[in-house]
């Protein structure tokens, strides 16, 4: 939906929403991209207020706006990660394929950190926005979204019991719903087997509604999801093996020159393991099994550095960082996910730019029996500070 095409009412919401976040330092000012949060939020004014807001706090704390320019993706994601674009749609809209069946999630998840996979993600939807940019002039109109291709083809019961890869999937739907509202035109899902319903449907309660209504999923019928993809795409802007014309200047019907084939991870890719030990500087705290605790740190000056680094004897940890308004509501900056700190140290940091209360909170409230001890050590770098010129460099 663009501003053009609204009736009088969502026109007259529009223009208030627009008003009320205008203090909101924005990736994108236009009016097509602030239409996008109350459209996700059905032109509620205040659920896409707080949508926006905590998007952009979260944005900030992680430093998405630097992330095309200063961060380099691990090679790894870059060669066995099959996502990319391989042309546009009838709407001129990106058309984006993921052979999501081949990739070797074992070896991936075990190449790179969660963070880093992660921060991949938001990498590759950052770049799909400047596509944006680019589909716009082709199309001499704005474009603002994206069809996606999943195939499903190759996926087997032994990825899908993989307990890291559904829990990664289930941050990746968290991350994208909180912070990347509409960006979606359609996904369609292909070559899905029937026990991806069972992985869907833990996904399905992360998604709001009006992404759902974007999604269609077939089986291994190639004439229908093939005829389905030649409704929104044109055959030229297709490859070949998706029932298109398109190949690559190899010659090849899935045009791997221009995105992955994934495959197997070689294992020399895969993290040392190296099984942490505390210290000197670090402090412990038990965690109880059933039980969380806080770490509480009031950042008195804006764009402080918080940092962090923490290991456990035994057993993994849940892990969260968020800031408390100074109306009790709570923000949340990384959302909570299990750490596998007794095998490595995990390292972290956030850009504080607020001055209020900032909360870094252990979580073993899944762990019935255990208790779990953590070792950690968190430090405040304030701006202008020699450590904090360090982070500014990255």
């Amino acid at each position: 939906m663009f501003v053009s095409e609204l009736n009088e009412t969502q026109r007259a919401t529009f223009d208030q929403f627009k008003n009320n976040v205008k203090d909101c330092k924005l990736p994108d000012p236009s009016d097509n991209y602030i239409l996008k949060w109350l459209v996700a939020r059905n032109f509620d004014l205040n659920l896409a207020e707080k949508m926006l807001r905590h998007s952009v706090e979260w944005r900030r704390a992680n430093r998405i706006d630097e992330i095309l320019d200063n961060w380099e993706p691990p090679i790894v994601l870059v060669k066995y990660y099959p996502l990319g674009i391989v042309g546009w749609d009838k709407q001129f809209r990106p058309v984006w394929t993921i052979a999501f069946g081949h990739i070797d999630w074992r070896g991936i998840l075990q190449s790179v950190s969660k963070r880093d996979y992660l921060r991949y993600v938001c990498y590759l939807v950052e770049k799909g926005i400047v596509e944006f940019k680019k589909c716009s002039e082709r199309a001499k109109k704005p474009v603002s979204t994206s069809t996606f291709i999943i195939d499903m083809e190759g996926l087997s019961m032994r990825q899908m019991g993989y307990k890291p890869f559904r829990d990664i999937g289930i941050e990746t739907v968290k991350i994208l719903e909180a912070n990347y509202p509409e960006d979606l035109s359609k996904v369609i899902i292909i070559n899905a087997p029937k026990p991806f319903t069972l992985v869907f449907s833990m996904v399905k309660p992360f998604l709001h509604q009006v992404t759902l209504d974007k999604i269609s999923v077939y089986g291994f019928d190639k004439n229908e999801w093939s005829a389905a993809l030649l409704k929104e795409i044109d055959a030229d802007q297709l490859p070949v093996y998706y029932g298109g014309t398109m190949v690559d200047e190899n010659g090849d019907p899935k045009c791997s020159s221009k995105i992955s084939k994934g495959g197997e991870v070689p294992q020399s890719y895969y993290l040392d393991i190296v099984k942490p030990t505390p210290k000197k500087n670090m402090t412990s705290i038990s965690v109880a099994s059933g039980s969380k605790k806080k770490l509480e740190y009031k950042i008195i000056q804006s764009n402080s550095v918080l940092r962090w680094e923490f290991m456990t004897e035994d057993g993994d940890i849940g892990f969260s960082a968020y800031y408390v308004e100074r109306n009790g509501e709570k923000v949340d900056l990384m959302s909570s996910e299990r750490i596998q700190s007794h095998l490595m140290m995990e390292e972290g940091e956030l850009l504080c730019v607020r001055p209020v209360l900032y909360v870094l909170e252990f979580d073993n409230s899944y762990s019935y029996l255990r208790s779990k001890k953590v070792w950690y050590n968190v430090a405040v770098d304030l701006p202008g500070s020699s450590s904090f010129q360090e982070y500014a460099k990255k």
